[in-house]
Parts: structure tokens; C-alpha cells; sequence
């Protein structure tokens, strides 16, 4: 088994932390559990260097099973909004998760490229903080400056539901990305905003409209931080080939997501689902975007993973297979970290 290290686009799990049980929301992660996918022993097994570290402030919990599982329903079906003073109060606490995990030594929150490199020489889990959903931040963006200080380096405007600054997807198999209006005139300042303060803007759940939008404001590279390619498996949430064509334009990025039911062709989220989908997957993008475009993004402890996967420890597995079909060892190397610290570098400095 390969013992090359990686760093990881998307993880939830400081949601998964913040619901779970117990007052000490840290301890889970620095000693380890057998609850999700991701916990500080189980990372340093797996050779993980590092990663973006999402704040998803939780959806409204009513009717979702209706939106979610309902492939028949319109696809302008998205889950309800949420309102700013709940997905500040949750945003707020997953950025205090991982404040404690740096001040326990278990995290290094990292600001640039030069803080994510040392931070692994220094053998620390090099930690991005990330909005997923940017709920929580003000249309005047005055929380954006509070987020900012305390290390946010990288937004998804949308999850799969709209807001004050865009639309998203829905979670629906068979449907594409084009629904909705594109993004608000905050949204628009947001992109600006970020651009000028380096938080890179990730367009994985933003809508066809929105991804243009800002495709045609940013100055930097697009990324999507965890999605797949839509001409495998016809989800909503993966990449149609126009905007794999505009990702390779701007040299940007896509991490691969393992999210079974973003993997499969038929669209179906089942622990059975072979590892060699995300290796089809992977293929697909390399052929859209070169050896330079493509990455992981695993979204663990958000999503299904194919069973064989288990947790973080398969990703080594996963790399193993890309040798085995004859990946040369440079171009894993690539995906599975240097592709993350060349985009960090041009879009955070």
C-alpha cells in the first residue's frame, strides 16, 4: 500500500463534531472514536497532511426527506433558506471546534500556502477553514471581516438552497445544474470581497447561473472543491462539460468527491458502490482539465462512502489503485496534495 501523503478538499466534520455527543466537542477528534470518517489518529494512519475543514450550519430538518428522495419532483425543489441568526450561531460554534483543536495542538489553521507547508514539515494536520453555505455572513459582509480574522480562507457560496448571494443545486439524480437566477448583488460583492482578501470561492452546489456569474467577475482560478463529472454520473451536483471547460480555462480545480450517489450512474447511495467509480471519475477529469486540475475532495463525514473506502485510512487504497492502472507516481503526487498546495498558493498567497 502506497504511503504517499494527500490533502483533502471538503470534510464535515466539525458539523459531525458540534452534533455529536458530549460537552468536550474536541476530545472525539484528538482521541479518536469509531464514530464517522475523520478523527486526528485515523488522519496521521492514513498519511492525510491536511484539508478544508467545512462549516455547513445545519439545514432546517423539517420535510427534507421529501426534497431529498423524491426524484420526480420538479427540480426547482430545493430545501427551505435558513436564517441568519441560526447559521451564525452554528457557524460561529464549528469556528470555535476548530479554534480549540489548534489551541490543543491537534490542528494548525492555516492562512496561506507558507503556513500550510509548515505546518506539515511541523507534522501538524494543516487545517483551511471553509464555509459551506454562507448563511452566516451579512449581506453588508460584516461578519465576512469577523470570519476573516479568525482564519476563513475559502467559501461556497451556496449549499443546496439559496440564500442572500446565489441559488444552489438540488440533491437530484438526472437533473442538471441549470435552475434559477444567478447570483444577487451581494453575491457579486462577495465574490469581489473575497477575491481582494484571497478566500478562494468554491462552486461545488452553486447553480449554472451563478457558477457563470461568477466565472465572469473573479479573477481567480474556479474551483469546486468536491464534485464529479455529471457525464458519468447525472447528478445536479457534478460538473457538466461547460463548466469543465471553463474550470480548464481558468486553470483551476476540481477535487473528486466519494459521495456514492455523486458517483454512480444510476444515482443510487449505496455503501456496495465500487472504489473504481471515484478512479472513473478521476479519469474523467484528468482527460477535462490535465494532470494539473484535478485533486480530492472527499466530503467525508457529509456524505455515503463506498464501503471498501471505510474512512480517511482508504484513501491510501485509493491512490494505490491509481498506481495500479498506471498512473505514473508524479501525477498521483499531484493529485493527491501538489495540485491542493499550487491552488492555495495562487488564490489565499
Amino acid at each position: 500500500m502506497t504511503d504517499i501523503a494527500f490533502f483533502d478538499g471538503h470534510n464535515d466534520t466539525l458539523l459531525r463534531l458540534l452534533e455529536g455527543p458530549g460537552a468536550d466537542k474536541t476530545q472525539a477528534f484528538i482521541a479518536g472514536s469509531a464514530d464517522g470518517h475523520l478523527d486526528l489518529p485515523r488522519a496521521r494512519k492514513a498519511g492525510m497532511a491536511g484539508g478544508f475543514f467545512a462549516m455547513f450550519p445545519p439545514p432546517v430538518k423539517g420535510n427534507l426527506a421529501g426534497v431529498f428522495a423524491q426524484a420526480a419532483n420538479p427540480k426547482s425543489d430545493l430545501p427551505p433558506n435558513l436564517a441568519l441568526a441560526d447559521a451564525m450561531a452554528s457557524t460561529m460554534a464549528m469556528t470555535s471546534i476548530l479554534l480549540r483543536l489548534e489551541r490543543a495542538g491537534a490542528v494548525a489553521i492555516c492562512r496561506n500556502a507558507a503556513e500550510v507547508k509548515s505546518a506539515i514539515h511541523r507534522n501538524h494536520l494543516a487545517a483551511i477553514l471553509h464555509i459551506e453555505g454562507a448563511e452566516a455572513i451579512d449581506p453588508d459582509l460584516d461578519a465576512l471581516d469577523v470570519l476573516y480574522a479568525a482564519g476563513l480562507r475559502s467559501i461556497g457560496i451556496v449549499w443546496s438552497r439559496a440564500n442572500d448571494f446565489g441559488t444552489g443545486v438540488p440533491l437530484r439524480h438526472n437533473a442538471d445544474p441549470d435552475i434559477g437566477p444567478g447570483l444577487t448583488d451581494a453575491g457579486k460583492a462577495l465574490v469581489r470581497a473575497c477575491n481582494g482578501l484571497g478566500v478562494m470561492i468554491d462552486l461545488s452546489h452553486l447553480n449554472a447561473a451563478g457558477f457563470r456569474d461568477v466565472a465572469a467577475i473573479s479573477d481567480k482560478p474556479l474551483v469546486a472543491t468536491h464534485s464529479n463529472v455529471h457525464a458519468i454520473s447525472p447528478h445536479a451536483r457534478n460538473l457538466v462539460d461547460w463548466q469543465l471547460a471553463a474550470i480548464a480555462e481558468s486553470k483551476g480545480l476540481v477535487g473528486v468527491n466519494y459521495a456514492t450517489g455523486f458517483l454512480r450512474p444510476d444515482g443510487q447511495f449505496r455503501a456496495d458502490t465500487s472504489m473504481e467509480l471515484v478512479v472513473r471519475h478521476l479519469d474523467g477529469l484528468v482527460e477535462a482539465l490535465g494532470e494539473d486540475g484535478v485533486a480530492l475532495g472527499s466530503d467525508f463525514d457529509g456524505a455515503m462512502i463506498p464501503a471498501e473506502m471505510v474512512d480517511v485510512t482508504g484513501v491510501p487504497k485509493l491512490l494505490q489503485a491509481l498506481l495500479d492502472k498506471g498512473y505514473g507516481e508524479p501525477l498521483v503526487r499531484k493529485i493527491a496534495m501538489g495540485n491542493w498546495l499550487s491552488m492555495i498558493e495562487r488564490t489565499m498567497g
